[in-house]
């Protein structure tokens, strides 16, 4: 494998989202990997190594529109946060047009469904530890979650 084709797998893992591909040819073993910081990194064997410089480009982050002001914002001195077990994609609901499990002012009961999180194809029912009523709703429909990002405010009184 010449210079040119290796130059080619990098503008090839550039172009699309191929996060690695791994060719082997003649006993030389080349991967290229796309990092985080979009730079491939090529690696032979054998006594055969190369790198090749590219130019990283910077995605564009979507700026959300400003949330419009609540009249009666809750005091945050007792709330009790529910927070994301895991990572994945956060559901209010158990599909289209299914009905929401809470809303804002809706009683909650400890084992109370309160959302959905889909982690990796699996559908993860998630319930509230609590006793109290919901105050705010802090993620929006459809959108991925972290470990631990806060979903609820809930007023335990």
């Amino acid at each position: 494998m010449d210079i040119k084709q290796i130059q080619e797998l990098v503008k090839l893992i550039n172009k699309t989202n191929i996060g690695e591909i791994t060719i082997e040819e003649d006993g030389v073993k080349i991967t290229v990997k796309q990092k985080k910081d979009p730079r491939p990194i090529i690696a032979g064997g054998g006594s055969f190594q190369a790198s090749a410089p590219v130019l990283a480009t910077t995605p564009s982050i979507p700026i959300p529109p400003p949330a419009a002001k609540q009249v009666d914002e809750p005091k945050a001195d007792n709330l009790i946060t529910i927070k994301s077990p895991m990572i994945g994609t956060f559901y209010r609901s158990a599909g289209p047009g299914k009905p929401i499990f809470v809303n804002v002012g809706d009683e909650v009961t400890n084992g109370k469904v309160v959302c959905i999180i889909e982690a990796m194809k699996l559908f993860n029912e998630i319930e509230s530890e609590i006793k109290g009523k919901i105050v705010k709703v802090l993620v929006d429909d459809a959108s991925p979650v972290e470990y631990d990002q806060p979903l609820f405010l809930v007023d335990p009184s």
